[in-house]
């Protein structure tokens, strides 16, 4: 069994930072792309960040310059810096990952519980 268990969320003022981390336990052999998602109230889930497993990154626009994702292959565990962050920025975050189970198995897609992030004065 596989789980992601995220930590970091709170309430901070704007213009604040955060720091989120997303560690995966279980059965693992191998992650994949992981990556950070968030979901506003009365809003669809979007894609925050991504990560491949060498490490390239993508962005949403409306974060670019102002997050950035990371992870440690040893820990199995990812991060979300969130810097110079505004009330638009509210939302339940959720950590993402595609993970490979033994060797030949499928890449299966697992998501943590989400942590809130509340931006407000």
């Amino acid at each position: 069994q596989v789980q992601l268990v995220e930590s970091g969320g709170g309430l901070v003022q704007p213009g604040g930072s955060l720091r989120l981390s997303c560690v995966a336990s279980g059965s693992i052999f191998s992650i994949g792309d992981m990556g950070w998602y968030r979901q506003a109230p009365g809003k669809q889930r979007e894609l925050v960040a991504s990560i491949t497993g060498a490490k390239f990154t993508n962005y949403a626009d409306s974060v670019k310059g102002r997050f950035t994702i990371s992870r440690d292959n040893v820990k199995n565990t990812q991060y979300l810096q969130m810097n110079n962050l505004q009330p638009e920025d509210t939302a339940v975050y959720y950590c993402n990952a595609f993970i490979r189970r033994g060797v030949g198995s499928s890449l299966d897609e697992y998501w943590g519980q989400g942590t809130q992030v509340t931006v407000s004065s």
